[in-house]
């Protein structure tokens, strides 16, 4: 067997590679150039992935979408962790088939948890009663965790999402790769590496801030090139999607409420969403949303609503649904895909002063659906005096991010991105594919790099 790394360059497109990103450039010369991938819709963080470490499609594999609308618990799970949701083979179970000997290392990759790797690293923060969230990971074996944060300090949860998401969280990785590496040299090890992703997504692809961004993971991905290729580890870099410049956001929900088909609850003044009272409710995710709808006949009603929504590119009934590949029990009765400089929010209030209190805090859980908007902060003077409040064991909420759907400057999500915003794949394999290649295919790419 042949050990390889395979690296996730979160956001990176080709229109970035180049006088910024050395490292990546040289990858990609001496592995015979850069592939673009076609991705699936969406295309998102744990949908790609899932499909690339899979090969299976959406609807073979469940992972519709970063969250979905739970129909048994009438709830809306999102950004859950662990792997037994997902309902395909991974690729490192494959691989054990060939041989038992192979092993597999999963560093900040989406649903680790739970998995049968055999080490992994993932971000888990300790939530505590007084309210305050605690930066923390979680480890297999357990005793990884206390070393790497002994070595490399706390994981930094903060910079790995929210107003402060820098390369130190990114930087933590790779360190802790380069660890997993030198004491395990497992046979596969799988990489995350977010930084782009931030940026790009709070600035755009064009604002002139992007370049040092770029030098920035290009640095990190140099130390990891430098060690697999003294190891005589193969590297293949992919990416998950690229982003694209958008200019607003889109409610779906505020339409659905005005035309008499979401159920509100009001708590303490807030108007909180109450997902199975919904004849109708989208749940936002990037440039798609997943549309559950109670009732069959309120569908085709549904669809033309949608459909007339300044914002919205194409809405997917049930045929389309289905012969692409996206239909699943977590898949929504219909599916909306933005056009091309838009994105969906989940927001459904009319006024601000009745949005639900986690709508101004970075909560990626409780929030029916992604909200981007958390990258940015409010006032910091608020920010500091709510810290210290929290630090000082006093309840409260730090209810600092804007509302502002037109501060977003970049997004994803749809399938086919303008030329130059796709997804990348560099390895020195050859796919079969003489064009774009399909991000289904990665997992055929790692077992010929691995087995060859």
């Amino acid at each position: 067997m042949n050990r390889v790394a395979v690296l996730n360059v979160v956001a990176l497109s080709p229109n970035l590679i180049g006088e910024h990103t050395p490292a990546i450039a040289a990858l990609a010369e001496r592995s015979g150039g850069v592939r673009t991938m076609t991705t699936t819709t969406p295309a998102v963080t744990t949908t790609v992935q899932t499909s690339m470490l899979t090969g299976a499609t959406v609807s073979e594999h469940g992972i519709v979408a970063n969250g979905w609308y739970d129909r048994t618990e009438g709830q809306v799970k999102f950004w859950k962790q662990s792997n037994r949701l997902v309902e395909a083979e991974p690729v490192w179970k494959t691989a054990r088939q060939r041989d038992p000997g192979f092993t597999c290392a999963n560093i900040c990759w989406w649903y680790a948890m739970n998995s049968d790797v055999d080490v992994y690293v993932t971000p888990r923060p300790i939530y505590r009663a007084n309210g305050r969230k605690v930066p923390d990971c979680l480890t297999r074996p357990g005793e990884l965790r206390d070393q790497l944060q002994a070595k490399h300090g706390t994981f930094p949860l903060f910079k790995f999402w929210g107003p402060g998401a820098s390369i130190e969280s990114t930087r933590w990785i790779v360190d802790a790769a380069l660890d997993v590496e030198e004491a395990s040299k497992p046979t596969l090890e799988l990489v995350y590496l977010p930084h782009l992703d931030y940026g790009l997504q709070k600035l755009g692809p064009d604002h002139p801030e992007i370049p040092r961004h770029l030098r920035e993971v290009d640095a990190e991905v140099a130390r990891l090139l430098e060690r697999f290729d003294r190891e005589g580890v193969k590297v293949i870099l992919v990416s998950e999607y690229g982003i694209e410049p958008v200019r607003r956001g889109v409610a779906l929900n505020r339409m659905l409420r005005q035309e008499g088909l979401l159920a509100l609850r009001e708590e303490l003044g807030r108007e909180m969403l109450v997902p199975d009272e919904c004849r109708a409710f989208a749940l936002a995710d990037h440039q798609i949303a997943h549309v559950y709808v109670q009732q069959d006949q309120d569908t085709n009603r549904v669809r033309r609503l949608i459909e007339a929504v300044d914002g919205v590119q194409e809405v997917l009934g049930r045929e389309q649904i289905e012969a692409a590949g996206l239909r699943h029990a977590r898949s929504g009765d219909l599916i909306a895909i933005s056009d091309a400089d838009s994105w969906f929010t989940y927001d459904w209030w009319l006024h601000p002063d009745r949005a639900p209190d986690y709508a101004r805090t970075v909560d990626i859980h409780n929030k029916p659906g992604y909200d981007p908007r958390e990258l940015f902060m409010g006032s910091k003077l608020r920010a500091a005096w709510k810290l210290l409040l929290m630090k000082a064991g006093i309840r409260t909420t730090l209810d600092v991010i804007p509302l502002d759907d037109t501060l977003v400057k970049g997004s994803h999500g749809r399938e086919n991105p303008a030329s130059g915003f796709e997804a990348v794949l560099i390895t020195e394999a050859r796919p079969r594919e003489h064009g774009p290649v399909p991000c289904t295919s990665v997992r055929d790419l790692i077992l010929s790099a691995v087995f060859d």
